[in-house]
């Protein structure tokens, strides 16, 4: 079922397969270009591959660094709470952060306080080094954990949803917000295709059941150098 299912998909996605093949001259000459899929078609371009835990460790991530701007004081966690603020909180000394308010999406929560928020990697380290992690260099994977290019790679909410989710994926959790699983799916794919991670095939089931469900929804990435 999984194969027919995967077969469909990537017929689905030979228009748009010119896009994401390319010499390395056309990739970086279109580095900076984002790539927008439907969600069915995002889906079937995943790569399949079998999940190895084997050898993960949370500090093979490096985070959170000094962020975009080293000199400001405020590391990656900070800058995505600044950028994610739909009220700013006041920037102390050290970058301390004293009010605001945030939107939690996971959960449809308001947060006024910084402290009573997690910023959660949309792919989980776990899930990352899983999908083909574990084969990167250690910068690459330190760039991986504090992607600020990508809007949708840190999401800044409650610490209660954060730790549900954990590192599970789509097969397994899923925000419990009404609404919102069609944003969820677009930027899990996404992140997975920004990355270039792998899918095994109970996950690639689940994202092809749930794409079913989401036929107007669009899937934006933009490749990571």
């Amino acid at each position: 079922m999984i194969k027919n299912l995967r077969r469909a998909a990537l017929a689905a996605a030979l228009v748009v397969l010119p896009l994401l093949a390319s010499t390395p001259a056309q990739a970086h000459a279109r580095a900076a270009e984002p790539r927008t899929l439907p969600m069915a078609t995002a889906v079937g371009v995943l790569p399949l591959a079998e999940e190895v835990r084997e050898g993960y460790q949370r500090t093979s991530f490096r985070h959170w660094n000094a962020g975009q701007n080293p000199t400001d004081g405020c590391n990656t966690r900070a800058e995505v709470l600044l950028s994610e603020a739909v009220d700013p909180p006041q920037v102390l000394a050290g970058c301390k952060l004293s009010g605001g308010r945030w939107w939690s999406y996971y959960d449809a929560r308001w947060v006024t306080e910084a402290s009573g928020l997690d910023v959660d990697h949309m792919v989980p380290l776990a899930e990352a080094w899983d999908s083909g992690a574990s084969q990167w260099t250690a910068q690459r994977r330190e760039a991986y954990a504090n992607d600020l290019d990508a809007l949708t790679s840190l999401i800044a909410v409650t610490a209660a949803s954060n730790r549900s989710k954990a590192d599970k994926d789509p097969a397994e959790w899923l925000p419990p917000a009404a609404g919102v699983t069609c944003r969820y799916i677009s930027e899990w794919v996404g992140t997975k295709l920004r990355w270039g991670l792998t899918v095994d095939t109970v996950e690639f089931g689940a994202l092809t059941r749930l794409a079913q469900d989401c036929p107007d929804t669009m899937v934006t990435f933009d490749p990571a150098p």
